[in-house]
């Protein structure tokens, strides 16, 4: 996790990748925020986008399943190759940085700095953000604190909490399209096998929500899908026994670990799991509204 007393370089606009919170669902009795975190070579709307569609599923599908969830997504430069530019030389705790900062002054901006958040993640996404709550913790500014103590729920997809192969993924998966990559070698570390940086993440983060869901009634709910088809060549690339967490229950999605993602539509099995989830923990949401105990 981040330390506390310096924080990571903010991200550099100078590349023009999307970068930082983008507001795609705004309804006007919201009583929770939806944030999106794409993985490793992933977009803020591509990641969720499936192929034929003219927009991402949380924006196209999302706002008449669940009509009072704000939906956002949040951008960072995580690619693992491409023809035109540099991979961007932040670490995993610099786009934490970015997520928990970003987050925070978007909400603060319009005032709603206490409304209850839920994460979706994909692959690489998952460790940012619970590297993003661990440093929110770690932080005296109130606007940064909020971030956890208004988080109920993460869903993850695909997201490695133990060892993956996700590091030699990435040099397969350019070397296959043919193209010449930059690889971010500190970020590709935190997906090896037995990576200390990995370790560090989950063990303080599992930590904190474990204290927090045994001390406060608004628990951390927290669900575990996990990708059940291979990509060519290099097959799974998250397994089922990486992808979940002890005490959760696992949730397949019929897909490989890229289209996981990407749900074209609401019968789509994958995104109906995952509404459930949603929709689930926004009841809850609503149920414990008055009585909010936050964690700390």
């Amino acid at each position: 996790p981040s330390s506390k007393n310096s924080p990571p370089t903010p991200h550099s606009m100078a590349s023009g990748f999307p970068l930082g919170i983008k507001l795609l669902f705004d309804p006007e009795h919201a009583i929770v925020d939806i944030v999106f975190v794409h993985g490793l070579g992933g977009h803020r709307e591509l990641t969720w986008t499936a192929s034929g569609a003219s927009k991402p599923w949380p924006q196209l599908l999302l706002p008449s399943k669940l009509p009072n969830a704000r939906i956002l997504t949040f951008g960072y430069d995580a690619s693992v190759a491409d023809w035109n530019r540099m991979v961007s030389q932040n670490r995993v705790a610099n786009h934490a940085w970015g997520l928990l900062t970003s987050l925070a002054a978007h909400r603060q901006g319009d005032e709603t700095s206490e409304r209850p958040i839920i994460f979706v993640c994909h692959s690489l996404g998952g460790l940012v953000c619970e590297d993003a709550l661990f440093t929110s913790r770690q932080r005296d500014e109130k606007h940064l604190n909020d971030i956890l103590r208004s988080t109920r729920g993460i869903a993850f997809l695909g997201t490695p909490h133990r060892a993956a192969n996700l590091a030699r993924w990435a040099e397969l998966f350019s070397r296959h399209l043919g193209l010449v990559k930059q690889t971010d070698k500190e970020i590709a570390a935190v997906l090896r096998h037995d990576s200390e940086l990995l370790a560090r993440i989950q063990d303080g983060f599992h930590t904190m929500i474990l204290a927090c869901n045994k001390n406060n009634k608004d628990t951390v709910e927290i669900a575990c899908f996990y990708e059940q088809l291979p990509l060519p060549v290099v097959g799974h690339i998250v397994t089922q026994d990486s992808a979940i967490l002890p005490g959760y229950i696992p949730i397949g999605i019929h897909a490989n670990h890229m289209d996981m993602a990407k749900f074209g539509s609401d019968n789509d099995p994958g995104f109906v799991s995952v509404c459930a989830e949603l929709r689930r923990w926004i009841k809850d949401i609503g149920a414990a509204a008055a009585s909010s105990v936050p964690c700390t």
